[in-house]
């Protein structure tokens, strides 16, 4: 759902400002944008989902996940050249499997929860080399709500939710997590120009 190649020309998830906005910038700046980018993909996927679950349940939010996310990423990043993305250190869709980086940052995600820290409001972002170019890289962490648990969670995903599940993913291993967990990130790489 997440893997788009990231290359000069990547077309990825974004919404706002043209790529000539970045062609300098701190990374301060560069991680107020990237947290704008974050609130409107996870906005529009939010709705997407409550809409699915609302219609059909967790089976519908099923191929949500599956069909629209990718879309949704793809039309914002029609308006820039970002690779923006989630992923997670146990991935349902091995195409959003984390790099080295990202694993990482959710490494460090988890100490920095376990020393107390809100998930809702935890997020890196640095500049680093990808690739052989700089780029900035910025991940958002994503908190397990009680909606998530209808398919990631343990016990508690019916036979039906499994079974979907195994259709579309069946390499799956995003399950088993409760309420508080950190569920994954948002993941975004700028190219800096």
């Amino acid at each position: 759902m997440r893997r788009l190649t990231f290359a000069a020309s990547a077309i990825c998830m974004v919404l706002g400002f043209g790529s000539s906005t970045m062609a300098a910038g701190s990374a301060d700046e560069r991680t107020a944008e990237s947290r704008a980018v974050i609130k409107a993909f996870a906005g529009e996927l939010q709705a997407a989902l409550k809409g699915a679950m609302q219609s059909g349940g967790p089976l519908e939010a099923i191929a949500v996940c599956n069909e629209k996310a990718p879309a949704i990423a793809a039309r914002h990043g029609d308006a820039k050249t970002w690779e923006v993305g989630r992923t997670s250190l146990k991935y349902r869709n091995p195409g959003n499997a984390p790099d080295d980086w990202e694993t990482s940052v959710l490494r460090s995600f988890e100490q920095r929860k376990g020393a107390g820290e809100d998930i809702k409001t935890m997020d890196f972002g640095e500049f680093v080399e990808l690739d052989g170019k700089e780029v900035f890289r910025y991940m958002k962490a994503i908190p397990t709500g009680e909606v998530c648990l209808n398919c990631h969670g343990g016990d508690s995903v019916k036979p039906a939710v499994e079974a979907r599940l195994a259709e579309f993913y069946p390499d799956d291993q995003a399950r088993g997590y409760s309420i508080g967990d950190i569920r994954g990130a948002f993941s975004i790489a700028q190219p800096v120009e």
